[in-house]
């Protein structure tokens, strides 16, 4: 879902793909979605059945689902094990046969699609395209067409069992291009490259600019880690023009990044890779989506973050996105699926079985129920069985709030997040309950406590620490016990007003990992 948009470009700078289907699965939902961006650029499609050396492959029946259902040719459905090596000769020999070879005019102004670019430290840019039309050699100027940003073209090449250097790329080419470019953001799959003194009239189709709509801020455990987290995040946007961040404070945790992304799986990878190749311990945020703030004043913001959440009293309307969910699940596992959806405030739900004893859903849901939990309880419910994919799909209004955790009557602005007014009481009451397990006690009680506004709606304690004050005293008076227990009720109240509470790393863990 987060790569459609490069998954589209790449076939767009093809003739034909193979549509890989699993013999024991079947058709999933990102088999739709792939198989409608391969029929959206008009490419012939071979579908291939793998996997037909497991137990509980039906080779026989996903070739039948295959052509009843999405309607592809059964007389080009190609069956193999890529494990064995069964069928994969065929594979071959269907290619030269039925994928046409390309069109295009050598002779014409240059026309060459983007369609990926990696960084190489020592090269720039290593820029992947295919030449629709005219010629491309080492020496040549050429511009980008999507900013008119020219470069000299100092390599041109093939994409072999690795890169080879050649004289020129002609028309129906498909191969790389090195000419000094500094960072891949400067390349955007999509663009036009043409020639600086013989340019094309026109752009070839296709081109946008990347969205980010999933949003979260990332900081290290450690407060030494923050500039080896800036020149790491600097180091990804080489090779990842769709990352974006900028620099965030947090009284609770520091100096830290606000960074875009293209979905919950894009921050997955990056915050991944943060752990992995450059070794920080990260906290991430709730992951926010971006919501249009209507303003009575006519004006509109937009906000993905709980720190710019607008006075309630200038607020007119709000609208949150919406997404098209299709959902593959087994039969058995409906009334669960259904169960999720309207839990999700899910809308204008449809069904229909493109096979027996599965069921392809659609649905339409808010992005941010989505990227809250919802992927994990759709695999808990079908025990791992359900396939999911989703498209953006339009903006609605919403009743949001902002919900903001307070620890001893203060705010800690690192939990604050923006919810649906249905699911702010819940999401707060957990977050209280997890801060309560993690906080240590004191010597005085803390109030742990989620606020909408003015309004508390849930609250939870942690009882103070107590010294037994009165076990000095042996008989006697009343009186000599109270007064005793009444100076250490005084004293604790007093710490109470100056105390300031210490929250632990882990217990900041502890909730944002609940809530994501």
């Amino acid at each position: 879902v987060d790569f459609s948009y490069e998954v589209s470009r790449a076939l767009s700078s093809c003739e034909g793909t193979l549509l890989l289907v699993d013999a024991a699965q079947g058709v999933e939902a990102q088999t739709l979605a792939n198989l409608y961006l391969a029929m959206e650029n008009n490419l012939e499609i071979i579908p291939v059945i793998n996997k037909i050396d497991l137990p509980s492959a039906d080779p026989d029946g996903v070739a039948l689902q295959i052509e009843e259902d999405l309607g592809l040719d059964g007389e080009l459905i190609q069956q193999c094990s890529a494990k064995t090596g069964i069928g994969v000769e065929e594979i071959f020999e269907a290619i030269i046969k039925h994928i046409p070879p390309p069109e295009g005019d050598t002779k014409a102004p240059l026309q060459a699609l983007i369609f990926d670019a990696n960084y190489d430290p020592f090269r720039g840019t290593i820029i992947s395209i295919k030449v629709v039309n005219g010629t491309i050699k080492a020496g040549n100027t050429i511009r980008f067409m999507s900013n008119n940003s020219e470069y000299r073209v100092e390599e041109v090449g093939l994409f072999r069992v690795k890169r080879e250097k050649v004289k020129s790329l002609s028309a129906g080419d498909v191969g790389y291009i090195l000419a000094g470019v500094k960072t891949v953001s400067d390349t955007r799959p999509g663009d036009t490259i043409t020639l600086a003194d013989n340019p094309c009239s026109v752009a070839l189709g296709g081109f946008k600019e990347v969205q980010q709509v999933v949003f979260s801020s990332i900081y290290p455990i450690s407060t030494d880690d923050y500039e080896d987290l800036a020149t790491a995040l600097e180091k990804l946007q080489l090779n990842d023009a769709a990352l974006i961040f900028q620099k965030d404070t947090s009284a609770a945790l520091g100096f830290g990044f606000r960074c875009g992304f293209l979905g919950l799986l894009h921050l997955e990878v990056i915050q991944e890779r943060l752990e992995r190749e450059f070794d920080i311990s990260l906290i991430l945020t709730v992951p926010s989506v971006k919501y249009n703030f209507y303003l009575k004043d006519q004006t509109m913001l937009e906000v993905d973050n709980p720190a710019y959440f607008p006075d309630p009293m200038q607020i007119d309307r709000v609208e949150e996105p919406y997404i098209k969910a299709t959902i593959l699940i087994p039969e058995k596992y409906m009334g669960a699926l259904m169960t999720l959806c309207m839990e999700r405030r899910g809308e204008n739900t449809t069904y229909h079985y493109p096979m027996p004893g599965r069921i392809e859903f659609t649905c339409e849901l808010p992005l941010a129920e989505v990227i809250y939990d919802f992927y994990d309880k759709l695999k808990s419910i079908t025990q791992g069985y359900g396939s999911f994919d989703y498209e953006l799909y339009d903006y609605r209004k919403s009743d949001l709030v902002k919900l903001d955790i307070l620890v001893n009557g203060e705010i800690v602005d690192a939990l604050s997040q923006l919810a649906h007014r249905e699911n702010a009481r819940a999401r707060g009451l957990r977050a209280c309950e997890r801060l309560k397990e993690e906080i240590p006690r004191q010597m005085f009680k803390i109030a742990i406590q989620a606020a909408i506004g003015g309004s508390i709606v849930a609250r939870t304690n942690i009882s103070a620490l107590r010294k037994d004050v009165t076990a000095k005293c042996y008989g006697g008076d009343i009186s000599r016990k109270r007064k005793l227990l009444e100076k250490q009720k005084a004293g604790k109240k007093r710490m109470k007003t100056v105390g300031n509470v210490d929250i632990p790393q882990k217990a900041f863990l502890a909730v944002l990992k609940s809530d994501q």
